[in-house]
């Protein structure tokens, strides 16, 4: 799979891992989180009414009930199933470099007569790997050197593509990042429409009935309460992949260095 390929296969995991996570997520508050969350509050209503000193309690099911507060989870689950697609991906390509690619002797120097069986035992890697990072950089660095018998140049051209992966992955993130924002976004939505809801009922708070007013109140701050926690959570899932990320390419320009560059002798 080269890297052509592998970009629309992300693009269709994400696409679907949404729909997925949306089905899930939705069948869930369908099924289970809203029925219970209108039984506790026709409960908590009847023993409101039955008793005017009733303090009302509070539920999780009424706190994730409404419909801002499924969004956020959708999104949630969403970033995570695309963070474990990208972290799986880094991970293969971490174990990488505890294999002795090369299987070369550790004192032999390379010289540019090398440079032609050095590609061909490159090739043979298996398919799989051939866009995985650690494998095009030491093919740019042979290449490189067998074009210009310069140790220098070999080692720029290691240091460029490790750089450019660096900066792909670095992009690749900008949509789990929107979705860490988007978050929050939803959540102050919800409580713009709370307290939207809670001033138009005003008039029936005057007349000594505030539980619509209560009602559009929790809204608001639940739909707030909800998306800051996940946006917390999602972030230390994004700063741990992220780490991940720089790691290989830190540890891949490492392993060029001392298992190709260092033996090169032009």
């Amino acid at each position: 799979m080269n890297n052509r390929s592998y970009i629309p296969t992300e693009l269709i995991y994400q696409i679907f891992s949404l729909l997925i996570a949306f089905i899930i997520v939705h069948s869930v508050y369908i099924s289970v989180i809203r029925p219970q969350a209108d039984s506790f509050m026709q409960a908590e209503h009847k023993a409101m009414l039955a008793d005017t000193s009733y303090v009302q309690k509070r539920n999780f099911y009424v706190v994730v009930r409404d419909y801002e507060q499924e969004a956020c989870f959708i999104l949630m689950f969403w970033a995570l199933a695309i963070m474990s697609f990208k972290g799986l991906s880094s991970w293969k390509q971490n174990k990488l470099l505890d294999v002795d690619l090369l299987k070369l002797p550790f004192d032999l120097p390379i010289g540019p007569e090398d440079t032609k069986s050095l590609l061909q035992r490159i090739s043979e890697f298996p398919e799989n790997i051939h866009h995985y990072l650690l494998p095009r950089a030491l093919k740019m660095t042979v290449q490189r050197f067998s074009a210009t018998r310069n140790v220098h140049d070999a080692h720029s051209a290691m240091r460029d593509i490790c750089e450019s992966e660096a900066q792909r992955l670095e992009t690749e993130l900008s949509i789990i990042r929107y979705i860490a924002w988007a978050i929050p976004s939803v959540g102050f939505i919800g409580t713009v429409r709370g307290i939207g809801d809670a001033l138009s009922q005003a008039n029936r708070a005057m007349e000594g009935d505030i539980t619509g007013v209560t009602e559009s109140l929790g809204v608001a701050f639940n739909s707030t309460f909800i998306a800051l926690v996940i946006s917390i959570v999602l972030m230390f899932f994004i700063h741990q992949l992220q780490l991940l990320q720089e790691r290989l390419v830190l540890d891949s320009e490492d392993y060029c260095d001392q298992n190709l560059v260092s033996r090169l002798r032009s």
